[in-house]
């Protein structure tokens, strides 16, 4: 799903589309609720074999300019290494700046909101 985001917004697409999933969906909400993407659709389409897929389409959002609004996107946790934070320790990106986003076990939230709820987790990622 990242490397896909990363793609679709150095290639200037406006619209981006992916498998879905319930954890996607999560971090897409979290994605519009930081005012990264535009919005997000969950989809369904029919497969030729079996029953129907879901697809999630991401729609990305540039600048007055043009300019990019996600610059960097970094994934932390992989499935080699998973990385965890207490409820102390949540990084911050970019001083402020960015986003990070954690699976925690309220849920998947931003890094301030779990600090705010004092709930550390998996970091998954970092945005920017």
């Amino acid at each position: 799903m990242l490397t896909r985001i990363r793609n679709g917004v150095v290639a200037k697409h406006t619209r981006v589309d992916m498998p879905a999933s319930r954890l996607k969906a999560d971090i897409a909400r979290i994605l519009q609720d930081e005012g990264y993407i535009q919005g997000f659709k969950l989809l369904e389409e029919a497969a030729d074999k079996g029953g129907p897929t879901k697809t999630l389409r991401l729609f990305l959002k540039y600048g007055p300019h043009g300019e990019r609004l996600i610059t960097g996107v970094e994934r932390i946790s992989r499935p080699g290494r998973r990385v965890y934070f207490g409820k102390e320790d949540v990084p911050e990106v970019l001083a402020g700046l960015g986003t990070s986003i954690l699976t925690t076990s309220r849920g998947v939230m931003t890094g301030r909101a779990a600090v705010k709820a004092g709930v550390g987790g998996e970091v998954l990622c970092n945005i920017w």
